[in-house]
């Protein structure tokens, strides 16, 4: 086995972002030394000699390949054990369980999240720290210093690992451990959620339909739902891993979970429907015919911790990033919770995690988890739902319209504007932020701007300060709209436009949230110049 010192040129676009660095598939496929780069930049950073990490991703295209170049120079770089998943899978929330659990150095990830896969879709790879949770900004910006400096990276010229069975393998130095991946993740499940309650809810005939979308949570849906909690076979469709996700948009929402959808707003419905993204961290909920906001959802699930095994105990606080709705500020104002915003980005909740100032936290993509682990994680998600449900003998939208009579309904909704031309989109935030000390006073309609600002985070743990994280644009009767270019995109930029109204009033809260925010739409395109700036008329995914 030798270790082959390749010569290589660095790059200058290998700043990761809010997940990692991600592109199009085939530019790490076609890029010479493009994935080497990067994984080198990862390695020069955490200096991984003698260090152990966890290795798998969502089994999406070109992961095989990436996992052993990764594999091999994890070996030259003398690192002293690695931990893969059978096959090379991991979802990511049981990477975060798997490091916190053997208490490894940090974990790499490949997966673009619900991003497309397949030869012409996406890829990407990240670093997550030893607390389990992504890679903080001061670690994402060294590793980007390296990856613009390297002049070699270190490889062993030696055959493929098999990484099909479980089991222990040496070389040189370096341990590679092939682990089973749904077992550690299950087990904790298994200890957080009333799993005999559960259980019960369905030997009474409960229906659950799970889309797995053919992307990673499939093995664990398997075995969590059908094979420990007795689930009717048949309850995860979709549930084999394929490269390229069987052509199928690994993104649980609306629009792209349309058979869900359709099968969920049916005459014959399940009782609970369900699905996750790519790598599994996110969630979509539905009853039937009946949607779950993901604003309400981290609302509702903060509202009935107390029915909940792993934290029926208390909460310590909890935090929602931003552009979520302010739905679960009502809930911890309520319980005496301390509540924290953030900017959008999982890795923002994990100091809070750490210095235990939180146990719930949320986010409006689909996302929400707790300290058990420092993900998002959509699996919890689901089995905290039905948790819930199963403790409570209501149906999903009961519960949710007995959350809005008790704490208020604030209608949302997020307008997402996908592949915009990249100069287009930053003149339209451009010329926002230009126009922000003016907007205050203006009147729209029967409402009135009171104040207007882009957002800044000051982490109360780190003392780290984040900044242009989205405009806000706030009403006198309480109304907002946030304009964020997303960060998770490989192609064009994606404009996102939040919309949010509170309605204490239970009478005239069934309304459909777009009729119920239709004024505010208008007001918001006329307040950016969507249309003129971006030439589009209409948003691409609304949720």
């Amino acid at each position: 086995m030798e270790i082959k010192l390749v010569p290589t040129t660095a790059f200058e676009d290998q700043k990761p972002g809010t997940s990692g660095l991600r592109k199009k598939t085939k530019v790490f496929m076609e890029t010479p030394n493009y994935l080497e780069n990067f994984v080198q930049a990862i390695f020069n950073t955490i200096d991984v000699k003698d260090k152990t990490l966890v290795l798998g991703g969502d089994g999406r295209f070109y992961n095989k390949e990436a996992l052993q170049v990764i594999l091999k120079m994890a070996i030259a770089n003398e690192a002293r054990e690695v931990k893969v998943g059978r096959d090379g899978l991991f979802s990511t929330p049981a990477v975060s369980v798997e490091i916190r659990k053997y208490q490894t150095d940090g974990g790499i990830i490949l997966s673009a999240s619900h991003n497309p896969g397949g030869i012409e879709g996406d890829f990407g790879i990240k670093f997550n720290t030893a607390n389990g949770g992504p890679a903080p900004e001061s670690v994402t910006n060294a590793i980007f210093e390296q990856s613009k400096k390297l002049t070699f990276y270190k490889i062993t010229d030696m055959p493929d690992i098999d990484v099909s069975r479980e089991g222990v393998q040496f070389f040189g130095d370096t341990k590679v451990t092939v682990m089973n991946p749904v077992t550690d993740y299950a087990d904790l499940m298994e200890n957080l959620f009333d799993f005999e309650a559960i259980r019960s809810l369905f030997q009474k005939g409960f229906r659950l339909r799970y889309d797995a979308l053919n992307a990673v949570t499939g093995p664990y849906a398997q075995e969590i739902f059908e094979e420990r909690l007795g689930a009717f076979a048949g309850t995860v469709v979709h549930g084999v891993p394929k490269e390229d996700f069987g052509g199928l948009h690994p993104d649980p929402n609306l629009t792209y979970a349309k058979e869900l959808v359709e099968t969920m707003y049916a005459p014959d419905a399940p009782d609970m429907g369900a699905a996750s993204d790519g790598d599994g961290d996110r969630n979509m909920v539905l009853g039937p015919s009946f949607f779950v906001n993901p604003s309400d959802s981290i609302a509702i699930l903060a509202a009935n911790y107390e029915l909940v095994k792993g934290y029926a105990q208390g909460l310590s606080g909890v935090a929602r990033s931003m552009a979520t709705s302010r739905a679960l500020d009502k809930v911890a104002d309520q319980k005496g919770l301390a509540h924290y915003e953030t900017p959008t980005g999982w890795k923002f909740f994990g100091s809070l995690l750490d210095a235990g100032k939180i146990t719930l936290c949320g986010e409006e993509s689909f996302g929400a988890g707790s300290s058990h682990i420092r993900e998002k994680d959509g699996l919890w998600s689901i089995l905290y739902w039905l948790n819930i449900l199963a403790k409570t003998g209501l149906s999903i939208k009961e519960i949710v319209q007995q959350h809005w009579q008790t704490y208020g309904r604030h209608f949302y909704t997020r307008h997402d504007y996908e592949g915009i031309e990249v100069e287009r989109a930053k003149g339209l935030m451009d010329n926002l932020k230009r126009r922000l000390a003016s907007l205050p006073g203006m009147r729209l309609k029967e409402n009135e701007i009171t104040w207007a600002d882009d957002f800044a985070y000051t982490d109360p743990v780190t003392h780290e300060m984040t900044l242009d994280q989205g405009i806000r644009v706030l009403f006198k009767d309480g109304s907002r709209i946030i304009y964020r270019l997303s960060g998770t995109g490989t192609q064009g930029a994606t404009l996102r436009v939040y919309l949010e109204k509170y309605e204490p009033d239970a009478s005239k809260q069934n309304q459909d949230p777009q009729k119920a925010l239709a004024d505010l739409i208008k007001i918001a395109g006329d307040i950016a110049g969507i249309a003129a700036f971006t030439g589009r008329t209409a948003p691409t995914v609304i949720t």
